[in-house]
């Protein structure tokens, strides 16, 4: 029973993971071909596809600047 609820705290963090990349991934100033690619990579692959999107994806004005 145990691992049922960890498994169901998981799922439900990683909805809203995946939820709050593609909402950045929409308010970003990506074109619109690299933002149909980042949000297909976090709905097919909801983990990857976070994880690669938090270490490649987001890009602030600050560190595009240096």
């Amino acid at each position: 029973m145990e691992i049922v609820e960890i498994g169901g705290i998981f799922g439900l963090l990683l909805l809203i993971a995946d939820v709050w990349a593609i909402v950045n991934v929409f308010g970003s100033d990506r074109g619109t071909g690299a933002k149909v690619l980042w949000i297909l990579a976090i709905l097919i692959f909801p983990l990857l596809g976070f994880l690669v999107w938090l270490i490649f994806g987001p890009r602030s004005a600050k560190s595009v600047r240096s």
